[in-house]
């Protein structure tokens, strides 16, 4: 009898491939890994995610993922409160993070405005957003959101929300990457990366 038919393993393997990016090969795979883990380790497992699950909230100021009662960028005072850096996510958030470049604070939307998802303005974090913006500290919106159709409308609806308010609105430069050929390029990096060219 194939070990897979067993209910409880096919019920784990569904709950793996429900994650993104996981297919029902890796699932199952995943589920076997547990399986052998020692009893001990896979309670362990288990716990790591209700305890995530449970402790884990929205920064009340930013919208980012945090265990404490505001998150770390936030409650630093050695940030430039001026400056805030508008993200889809939190792994964005971490992204740019990653370049130590970055000084600034951050708000994560959440997603995008996809009316086809179903998804609209209301669904975002933008009323919060709007709220940090009018107690008049902020001077620029960075608005880093993904190069598509989504980010683009989602960044041009809160540049409009932001105009009357006098906030400088900017958006990441978009163009080739590093080692990028041109010749297997697409044809809007090529008009992103001719509209964002910088002089030499």
């Amino acid at each position: 009898m194939d070990s897979f038919s067993a209910t409880p393993l096919v019920v784990l393997a569904e709950q793996f491939a429900a994650l993104p990016g996981i297919g029902m090969k890796t699932a199952k795979r995943l589920a076997f890994a547990v399986m052998d883990m020692p009893k001990e380790q896979a309670e362990a497992f288990a716990e790591a995610i209700l305890n995530a699950r449970s402790r884990i909230h929205e920064c009340p100021i930013c919208c980012n993922l945090t265990d404490a009662e505001e998150c770390e960028i936030c409650s630093s005072p050695k940030r430039d409160a001026g400056t805030i850096c508008v993200v889809e996510g939190p792994k964005d958030v971490s992204a740019i993070e990653r370049t130590h470049e970055y000084h600034g604070l951050y708000h994560v939307l959440h997603g995008h405005i996809s009316p086809l998802d179903g998804v609209t303005p209301e669904n975002l974090r933008i009323a919060q957003l709007l709220q940090r913006v009018q107690t008049g500290t902020v001077k620029e919106l960075i608005m880093a959101l993904n190069a598509s159709i989504e980010g683009d409308a989602t960044a041009l609806y809160v540049a409009r929300l932001m105009k009357p308010l006098g906030v400088k609105v900017t958006r990441l430069a978009f163009g080739l990457p590093v080692g990028g050929v041109i010749e297997y390029s697409d044809e809007i990096t090529l008009y992103r990366a001719l509209e964002n060219r910088m002089e030499l």
